[in-house]
C-alpha cells in the first residue's frame, strides 16, 4: 500500500510533511510517494533519512497551490501542481490514499473533478472526529458544502453512520441532525426534510440534537450544512485554546500552583491528546471515489504522520466501497 503525501501543502511546507512521512514510513513501514519540487523536498528529505533507506519516493511537480490560491484558478491554472499530481497517481492506482495540508478548497475542488463523488453522493463532505463523553463522534460537513439540499444532509448521514461503525468501531452508531431544537418540527425546511428521510432509513436516526449535545456524546455522528459546521468546529478550537491558556496562566499563578500541576501532570496530558487534532491527523473527505485525507493546515511532522496512519487505516478497512454499498441500499428505502 502507497500513500501520495502532497509535501508542498500546508504552513510548515515542506518540512512537515516530509518529516511526518519519514515518521510514517520508520514506523509504520508505510510506502509513501512524496509530489513537489523535488530540489526542496530532498533538502529535508536529506536530514531525516540521508542514505535514502526508508520506502519514500519523489515525484517532481513544478507547481505549488497556495493557501490563498482560488480553486476555481487553481484548476484551470495549475495542471502541474504537486496537489493535482499526487490525486492524478491515486486515481490511476499508484497509490491508495492521498494526504494534503494544503489549500482545503482546492483539495475539495480537485477530487470532486479528479476521482469523481461516489454514485449517489451529490457532493463530497469533510468529516471532523470529535472527543466527547462518551468516545469519540463524528460531525459531516465541517466545511465543504456551506449550502445543502435536503438529499445531501441525507447523504451525510448515511456516509457518518459507515465511517463511525467501520472506523469508530460503533456497533449501530446513532445519528443526530443538528439543529435549533430536539422537537421532530424544530430547524429550517432543509433540515425538516432531512429528518424525514433520515427517519425512513435504515441507520439508526435518533432525532434532531441541539449544540449542547454535541460534546455530551449522545450521537456517534452529527450531521450538519457546512457553514453550520465549520462554524461549530471553530468555536469549539476557540473555546479548547481558552480553557488551555487560562489552565496555564492558573498553575503559573503561585508556588502552590505549580506543585498542583506536576500532581495533575499526567491527567492534563491525557486530557490535551484527547482534544489534540493532531492525534487524528485529518479529516476524511467522504463520498469520494477515493480515500482522501485533508491535514491542518498547521500540521506538525506528529500530525502528518497520524494522517498517513488514517489514509492507511480507511484503505484498508475499504471505507469508500461501504459507503458507496450503503448510499444504494439506503437509496432503495425512500
Amino acid at each position: 500500500m502507497k500513500i501520495v503525501v502532497d509535501a508542498m501543502g500546508g504552513d510548515h511546507a515542506p518540512d512537515s510533511s516530509v518529516e511526518g512521512a519519514v515518521l510514517a514510513a520508520r514506523e509504520y513501514g508505510t510506502e509513501i510517494i512524496l509530489t513537489g519540487i523535488s530540489d526542496s523536498i530532498y533538502a529535508v528529505l536529506d536530514r531525516f533519512d540521508p542514505e535514502h533507506k526508508l520506502p519514500i519516493q519523489v515525484v517532481h511537480a513544478d507547481e505549488v497551490v497556495e493557501m490563498h490560491d482560488i480553486p476555481g484558478k487553481v484548476l484551470r491554472s495549475k495542471r502541474k501542481s504537486s496537489m493535482k499530481i499526487g490525486l492524478d497517481l491515486l486515481k490511476e492506482g499508484s497509490a491508495s490514499a492521498f494526504v494534503s495540508a494544503g489549500n482545503t478548497g482546492a483539495v475539495l475542488a480537485y477530487s470532486t473533478v479528479i476521482l469523481r463523488p461516489l454514485k449517489g453522493v451529490d457532493r463530497p463532505a469533510i468529516a471532523i472526529q470529535l472527543p466527547t463523553l462518551k468516545g469519540d463522534a463524528i460531525l459531516l460537513d465541517a466545511g465543504a458544502n456551506v449550502d445543502c439540499k435536503t438529499s445531501q444532509l441525507f447523504q451525510f448521514g448515511i456516509m457518518g453512520h459507515v465511517f463511525a461503525e467501520y472506523i469508530l468501531g460503533k456497533k449501530n452508531p446513532r445519528v443526530g441532525l443538528l439543529s435549533i431544537g430536539e422537537e421532530d418540527g424544530k430547524g429550517n425546511e432543509i433540515v425538516k426534510e432531512a429528518f424525514q428521510m433520515l427517519k425512513s432509513s435504515h441507520i439508526n436516526f435518533i432525532g434532531n440534537i441541539e449544540g449542547k449535545e454535541v460534546y455530551r456524546g449522545n450521537a456517534d455522528v452529527i450531521v450538519c450544512d457546512g457553514f453550520t459546521g465549520n462554524v461549530a468546529l471553530k468555536i469549539s478550537e476557540s473555546v479548547a485554546e481558552m480553557i488551555g491558556t487560562n489552565l496555564k496562566r492558573m498553575f503559573q499563578r503561585n508556588w502552590r500552583s505549580k506543585l498542583g500541576y506536576l500532581l495533575l501532570k499526567p491527567q492534563l496530558d491525557e486530557f490535551k491528546k484527547k482534544v489534540d487534532y493532531s492525534e487524528t491527523g485529518g479529516a476524511p473527505l467522504l463520498g469520494i471515489n477515493g480515500v482522501v485525507i485533508i491535514a491542518h493546515g498547521s500540521s506538525s511532522a506528529k500530525a502528518i504522520k497520524n494522517a498517513i496512519s488514517r489514509a492507511s487505516e480507511l484503505s484498508e478497512k475499504k471505507i469508500t466501497q461501504h459507503i458507496s454499498e450503503d448510499i444504494e441500499s439506503n437509496l432503495l428505502d425512500i
